[in-house]
């Protein structure tokens, strides 16, 4: 069955990918990005199927804006596809604190701004599904991540929560949590690197940069399989809370998961037994 798409980030990496299948699928496609032009020429041009959409994420107007014409022309949204975000990398102290507000701004609240757009449509109609794109930063601490992590377990507790609001519409909500793909994220478009320098930082700091960018275009995820892999996850009339994609964010978050449960019992002689000597 035919369903309408609203990616944002649409222009590249993943979310043309997203993009890519979901027309070549058949279904209804909108397309968003800063610079819709490139987008509709990453996607080959205007098509029936396809809107393109002006959208800076941080923007709520924007927003709404892209939200409206999706209506105007398709006349609903069932999956919205979370996708944009940017990278600020470098140890926290190396972090402006304008770069670490510019990092939650894009990858934090940008998503809430096109999902509060959105949500009034799906409500209406008593149906969608939000899929927000996390990351493995989002489940694991990473180093030379602090601001990015942040954003991203920020992601985490948002759509966690989400899901209690909107299930009671019909509404579905997915967590998706990629490892390394190839999606252009490290890209110099994309990564912003620490303004500030510290001599005690330094030497580290610059050997990881060094690494960091070696990675880029060596990843060994497959952001074209990536997205077959959500077009499937949209099609479950149960999705999923959380997807985790990718060989090496499973390890990872499984090991996270072991880690946690380790914690809780180390954590039960000093944190059982706090409560109130008058509780019931």
């Amino acid at each position: 069955m035919s369903k309408v798409f609203f990616i944002t980030g649409a222009g590249r990496g993943l979310g043309a990918d997203i993009a890519r299948q979901a027309l070549a699928a058949g279904h209804q496609v909108v397309a968003t990005g800063r610079r819709p032009e490139r987008v509709a020429q990453a996607l080959g041009g205007e098509q029936d199927n396809l809107l393109t959409a002006a959208l800076d994420i941080t923007d709520p107007a924007a927003a709404q804006r892209a939200v409206a014409a999706t209506v105007d022309r398709f006349g609903r949204i069932d999956v919205l596809i979370n996708n944009a975000a940017d990278f600020y990398a470098g140890f926290f102290e190396e972090l402006s604190e304008a770069q670490v507000r510019a990092q939650i701004e894009t990858n934090l609240f940008g998503p809430m701004n096109v999902t509060r757009a959105v949500l009034p449509v799906m409500r209406e109609q008593r149906s969608g599904h939000v899929i927000t794109v996390s990351s493995l930063a989002g489940v694991v601490g990473v180093d030379f991540c602090v601001a990015y992590s942040a954003a991203k377990f920020g992601i985490e507790g948002f759509m966690e929560s989400l899901r209690h609001d909107v299930e009671p519409f019909g509404i579905r909500t997915t967590i998706v949590e990629p490892g390394f793909f190839r999606t252009g994220l490290l890209n110099d478009t994309s990564t912003t690197w620490a303004e500030l320098s510290i001599d005690d930082y330094a030497a580290r700091a610059a050997a990881t940069k060094k690494t960091w960018q070696s990675m880029n275009g060596q990843q060994t995820g497959d952001p074209a399989k990536l997205a077959a892999a959500l077009l499937k996850v949209a099609g479950q009339e149960q999705p999923p809370l959380r997807f985790v994609a990718g060989d090496d964010c499973l390890a990872a978050v499984g090991a996270k998961a072991q880690e946690l449960l380790a914690q809780v019992d180390a954590s039960r002689a000093l944190g059982s037994g706090l409560t109130c000597t008058d509780a019931a």
